[in-house]
């Protein structure tokens, strides 16, 4: 990861083609150690590319990964299916309700000490 984002720091900056080098000294600008043959793998990959284009094919990608909030209606929906005494999930989370308190004064707590 830390390879893909100095290779895109390095695009943002100027660079339309970084190289081995550049992206070596941009990782090791903040103290991490740089794999050659990670940093290899992307520019190999990624040559001749334009970064929007990358980028666009990529959230093609993630569009179709489930991000785990269906997972949870899967599970209530398979309950109810088996007969299961389960609750059916509401579609809105309960809000909860705010009761404001009356503060009452301590000195007067409805009777007098000396009454």
């Amino acid at each position: 990861m830390k390879v893909v984002a100095a290779y895109l720091l390095a695009v943002l900056g100027g660079n339309a083609c970084p190289s081995t080098d550049d992206l070596k000294d941009i990782i090791s600008s903040v103290g991490a150690e740089a794999d050659d043959d990670q940093i290899g793998l992307l520019l190999t990959q990624t040559q001749g590319k334009d970064i929007t284009e990358l980028i666009a094919a990529g959230r093609e990608k993630l569009a179709s990964v489930p991000t785990g909030g269906g997972a949870i209606a899967v599970a209530a929906s398979a309950a109810g299916a088996t007969g299961g005494a389960a609750a059916p999930a509401s579609a809105e989370p309960k809000k909860e309700e705010k009761v404001e308190e009356k503060e009452e004064s301590d000195d007067d707590m409805g009777f007098s000490l000396f009454d």
